[in-house]
């Protein structure tokens, strides 16, 4: 799936480092995106060859992604500009809790949960199916 452009014109990341596809919906401190891993992806020529699945670390940083999508439309949201893009500041908590393979959608989910000063603390969900792959919290800053 080609990622909208809205993605595109919102995300400094771009493939094959975009791992959100598309924004399902926008809550009010929330927003819920999703990704497909594509079989022909060459990650999965490596990452467990014959049994291929998706790095934890790419399912957290589609959690982050997501964040940063969410940041964008709260800082608008806020009257405020935002002055640079959102990176990850601090990990707090990374569960693991289903692979996930390849062609399997990806569905994201992630909340604001509080907003001091600069920093911005997230909580992310990532499931398949309806059932939990992985969870973060996480915190973020905007940098220039």
């Amino acid at each position: 799936m080609k990622p909208a452009a809205e993605i595109l014109a919102r995300l400094p990341h771009r493939p094959p480092f975009l791992f959100v596809d598309a924004i399902v919906e926008r809550g009010e401190n929330c927003l819920r995106a999703a990704v497909t891993f594509p079989a022909d992806w060459p990650v999965f020529a490596g990452h467990y060859p014959g049994q291929a699945i998706v790095p934890g670390v790419i399912l957290c940083e589609a959690i982050f992604q997501s964040g940063a999508l969410l940041i964008g439309e709260l800082a608008r949201d806020m009257a405020e500009t935002p002055s640079g893009s959102p990176l990850v500041a601090r990990i707090f908590a990374a569960k693991f809790k289903r692979e996930v393979g390849p062609g399997e959608r990806l569905d994201i989910e992630v909340a604001l949960t509080e907003k001091m000063a600069s920093a911005w603390l997230m909580k992310g969900t990532a499931r398949v199916a309806g059932k939990v792959a992985a969870q973060v919290e996480f915190s973020c800053v905007l940098k220039s």
